[in-house]
């Protein structure tokens, strides 16, 4: 937990609150874009490992391109961390030592151990560590949480073609971590069994996954992934008792489809079956996903506000990442959880 406001030198509506963002890749630069427009926020400054680009960021947006991330660490309350995934642990490791709170662009480490650490280490100095899904902020994800209370079946496709901007990790560490969130904190039940194939098709790590997990409630979630699609798709569709939802996570829109009838008519020739259905297009507000994550995170340590996700359940969704990894690897058969 974070520090009482009254205890805090970081001050409500105010931009007292010092930020500074470590790895200016593709997502560290939109982190600076969101963050340079919020009002409460005093962007101080970037740093990254490519010179140039520190140095054009900086320039653009008149900050301070720092020469470590240490100097940048010392001048901040907090910082956002968008490095590759190697060098998570390292950074938020340094960046809690130096008295920040974080907010890590997922996934928060390679390994649970890391990542059980790190978690440990921000509650023993009373840091708050937030995980950066970005999804979870979705308007319609938010959204789906009210409408989806006990669900029977849950499909996510997650679809795009490919693109070289991600190396260092495969479909389920980039694109299916996203939708493995999602699912276990909609389901709320405990995880039975889960099973996870995929396969590499242009680069060396998997470009194609299926995660199949099955729940103690009864419910079946089926999440596809891949990288290497013609088509554009990012979809969820869950069933529970009298609907049908489908959510589309690019427009955020939300259809609800709940069945009236179903007449059987007979006739000598044949017989013919006819569904009255209607659907439900839901209103989402939509704002800029990135920018509700970087408030909530402010939220969090200025005005303890609740997060919206535990570091238990980051722990669960990096577990289910990994053994999915491990049993896509090594080819080996259904895993029971504990």
């Amino acid at each position: 937990m974070s520090k009482p406001v009254s205890e805090n030198p970081i001050h409500k509506n105010s931009k007292d609150f010092r930020m500074g963002v470590i790895g200016i890749g593709r997502m560290g630069q939109y982190h600076v874009n969101v963050l340079s427009a919020l009002n409460t926020h005093n962007l101080v400054g970037v740093y990254d490992t490519d010179i140039e680009t520190g140095k054009k960021v900086s320039e653009q947006y008149s900050i301070i391109n720092f020469e470590t991330p240490e100097k940048l660490m010392e001048e901040c309350d907090a910082v956002t961390i968008a490095v590759p995934t190697n060098l998570h642990y390292e950074m938020t490791k340094k960046a809690l030592g130096k008295g920040c709170h974080v907010l890590i662009e997922k996934p928060i480490t390679e390994s649970i151990e890391q990542a059980k650490e790190l978690i440990d280490m921000a509650r023993a100095t009373n840091k708050v560590l937030q995980v950066g899904h970005v999804e979870r902020f979705n308007g319609a994800v938010i959204e789906l949480q009210k409408i989806v209370q006990n669900p029977i079946h849950i499909e996510t496709k997650r679809l795009s073609p490919f693109t070289p901007r991600i190396k260092d990790v495969g479909v389920v560490m980039d694109m299916l971590i996203h939708d493995l969130d999602i699912v276990i904190n909609l389901v709320k039940s405990p995880l039975k069994s889960f099973t996870a194939v995929g396969r590499k098709i242009i680069s060396d790590h998997e470009d194609l996954a299926t995660i199949t997990l099955l729940f103690e409630s009864g419910a079946i979630a089926t999440l596809n992934a891949s990288r290497v699609s013609q088509l554009k798709q990012r979809v969820l569709y869950a069933m529970q008792e009298n609907s049908y939802v489908k959510l589309d996570y690019t427009t955020q829109d939300i259809e609800i489809h709940r069945q009236a009838s179903t007449v059987n008519l007979i006739t000598p020739e044949e017989i013919r079956y006819s569904t009255e259905s209607f659907v439900e297009n839901l209103y989402v507000h939509k704002d800029n996903p990135l920018k509700s994550e970087q408030v909530h995170f402010y939220d969090c340590i200025v005005n303890n506000a609740k997060p919206l996700v535990s570091n238990d359940m980051d722990l669960e969704t990096l577990r289910i990442t990994l053994e999915s990894l491990e049993m896509i690897m090594s080819n080996k058969p259904a895993y029971e959880t504990p």
